[in-house]
């Protein structure tokens, strides 16, 4: 018998199998190139532990910086205690020769305001008394204390009386104190006066009798008020005190 020959394989087939050999071949190229350059990149690392331990050195090598030496800082001095006394001794020094001149600074300052505000009642009394259409009186008081005054109504000088031991007015009759001063007792200033009271006229503003009320200071220092016949005041100093013109 003689053998069968082999079929023969279809057109289509035939076709079919040689693009899967040909997708074969293109994907082993492909697995292939990426192989080799996967054992190319692994090969350019360092192999055995010399090499490894030059690279080593050579990546610290770049990563550290080449230190800069340290400036030296300045030098730190402390204050000594001879110097601290020093510097304490002339501050006091300093301090001791400015305190009088304080003193008197101040002293001057009180002598100007008391001057000032009893000023101020003077002509207060004047203007009140032409406003009320009524005589009003300015009495003034010593005894022990430092000095005061009361203005007050009334038809005489003695109805009123201010208090320089107790620092209260006392009044009688139908009398009423408006204002009362009085000075602190011990060293400072003090008031005084020519006269024992002074009467303001309502009608044209006149006082009798005319005076001079004094304001003293501790330091010698005083400021005379002179209030002439027509009410008016003139401040003036026989020393000069508190910037005013010399009586």
């Amino acid at each position: 018998m003689h053998p069968r020959p082999p079929p023969a394989h279809p057109p289509r087939l035939t076709a079919a199998w040689g693009s899967v050999l040909a997708g074969v071949d293109f994907y082993s190229d492909v697995i292939a190139n990426a192989l080799e350059i996967d054992v190319m990149t692994t090969n350019t690392l360092p192999r055995g532990p010399q090499a490894q331990a030059q690279a080593q050195a050579q990546a610290q090598a770049q990563t550290q910086a080449p230190q800069r030496p340290a400036r030296p800082g300045r030098r730190q001095r402390g204050v000594s205690l001879v110097e601290t006394m020093t510097v304490l001794a002339i501050v006091g020094v300093t301090l001791g020769a400015g305190l009088p001149g304080l003193g008197d600074l101040a002293d001057r300052q009180r002598l100007r305001a008391m001057a000032s505000l009893l000023e101020t009642d003077l002509k207060h009394a004047r203007s009140e008394a032409v406003a009320r259409n009524q005589v009003l009186r300015l009495s003034f008081g010593t005894g022990s204390g430092q000095g005061c005054y009361v203005l007050h109504t009334g038809i005489s000088a003695q109805q009123c009386q201010c208090g320089a031991e107790t620092g209260a007015s006392v009044c009688t009759d139908s009398a009423e104190a408006l204002r009362s001063v009085t000075l602190p007792p011990g060293p400072g200033l003090r008031v005084q006066a020519n006269v024992g009271a002074m009467a303001f006229e309502p009608h044209r503003g006149t006082v009798t009798p005319a005076g001079t009320v004094q304001v003293l200071g501790q330091d010698g220092a005083r400021v005379h008020l002179v209030v002439n016949i027509m009410g008016r005041v003139r401040g003036c100093s026989p020393n000069g005190a508190a910037g005013l013109m010399a009586c």
